[in-house]
């Protein structure tokens, strides 16, 4: 049982992580990556679907990403679409394929990238912290109720923050390797 609440409580902290990394993966860092357009439904035959599932995406170009949709019907949907998304990019179609161009970032945008990356990831770890919390009242509960000893709490104690402090290092990480993308260009 008391092992279950530390594996429990590593799960979640990894879908924190997972969860940042998503969040991430959206932030433009001046390059084309297909990740870009994952949010992004298309108005299909009176339906929103996603755009992934209309059209292949490609990267031919460091800066450029290319929509081949496989049926050229819903060009013009598909444009519709990214111009009503909030990314802010202008689709040029030239009947058979759109292209979207990713502008170079300026200095000052990244650096309001990087702000952005560093708020993602203090978001995480506060989750992070909650998770901690949450098992730490569980632990504290048992003990309570005689479930467990005193040594016993205490060495739950020990392995949670262990995990909590490796779960936040993982954090750190994946924001830093953001950052530097970002920053780097």
């Amino acid at each position: 049982m008391a092992n279950e609440i530390i594996a429990k409580a590593q799960e979640n902290m990894i879908k924190s992580q997972d969860s940042l990394k998503r969040d991430l993966s959206n932030i433009r860092a001046g390059r084309a990556n297909a990740s870009l357009l994952n949010r992004i439904s298309v108005d299909y035959y009176g339906a929103p679907t996603p755009l992934t599932q209309m059209a292949s995406v490609n990267v031919p170009e460091p800066r450029v990403l290319l929509i081949k949709p496989y049926d050229k019907t819903t060009l013009n949907d598909i444009e519709r679409a990214i111009l009503a998304s909030d990314l802010g990019l202008n689709p040029a179609n030239d009947g058979e394929v759109i292209r979207l161009v990713i502008p170079q970032l300026t200095g000052e945008r990244r650096q309001e990238l990087a702000k952005e990356v560093g708020k993602d990831a203090e978001s995480a770890k506060i989750a992070v912290r909650n998770i901690r919390r949450d098992a730490l009242d569980v632990i504290r509960k048992q003990q309570k109720n005689s479930d467990l000893s005193e040594d016993e709490m205490h060495d739950l104690e020990g392995q949670l923050q262990k995990v909590t402090d490796q779960a936040i290092k993982e954090v750190d990480a994946i924001a830093k390797t953001k950052e530097t993308e970002i920053t780097e260009g």
